[in-house]
């Protein structure tokens, strides 16, 4: 419980890193976030939509197009970085002992979600945390088709950058009050996001109490 309340704390620090670092920490964290695989604490989705929000305010000193153009190629060559890594360690990654940064748990769900949705889990995945670092790697692991890789890498990016940056700049511009209202846009970000990982480790541990019964009984 303890962890969680200190990434919680971390992930509303989004709006202080967009203050200080400007575009280029953005178009860093992106990256990190995209492709290292200890970059899953980052903030993502609301960190796109912020950066937009702030673009159309003013608060981000860089235009819309060059925004999105550098979060995309951001984003495209993390997941790049991240396949590269898969490729190189191969299933070392499951082996690597729990530190208070890396979970092998974290691991384990991104392969339980790439292997429920194949390839196109580095599209879907850009909109879940965790899982948007861990399935490059994951593919990398698994050796995917390097095609169908850059396929679904740079279709997963356009959209993702796209949707999420558009949104808080088109909104930030026909309605500026929304500035005012930021903790709320982050809490509600965190809530969508981090939805699908509280199912997927119900169901997990549901799953896994069911096993071990049954286990028992015979």
């Amino acid at each position: 419980m303890q962890e969680f309340w200190e990434s919680f704390l971390q992930l509303l620090d989004a709006e202080a890193l967009l203050r200080s670092g400007g575009f280029y920490l953005v178009v860093f964290i992106v990256f990190a976030e995209t492709g290292l695989f200890f970059g899953f604490f980052l903030p993502g989705d609301y960190l796109l939509f912020l950066a937009g929000l702030f673009c159309a305010s003013g608060m981000l000193d860089v235009d819309i197009t060059t925004l999105c153009v550098g979060l995309f190629v951001a984003g495209v060559l993390g997941n790049f970085t991240g396949y590269w890594f898969g490729w190189r360690t191969g299933p070392m990654l499951f082996k690597r002992k729990d530190t208070w940064l890396f979970k092998r748990r974290y691991v384990v769900m991104a392969e339980e979600f790439y292997h429920k949705y194949g390839g196109p889990a580095l599209i879907i995945g850009r909109f879940v945390p965790i899982i948007r670092t861990f399935a490059p790697i994951l593919a990398g692991i698994v050796q995917l088709n390097f095609r169908k890789f850059v396929l679904y890498n740079v279709a997963g990016a356009a959209i993702w950058v796209l949707l999420l940056t558009l949104s808080g700049f088109f909104l930030g511009r026909e309605f500026p009050q929304i500035s005012h209202y930021i903790e709320y846009i982050i809490v509600g970000f965190i809530v969508i996001s981090f939805s699908p990982i509280l199912v997927a480790l119900i169901r997990r541990k549901l799953r896994l109490n069911r096993d071990q019964k049954t286990e028992i009984k015979e």
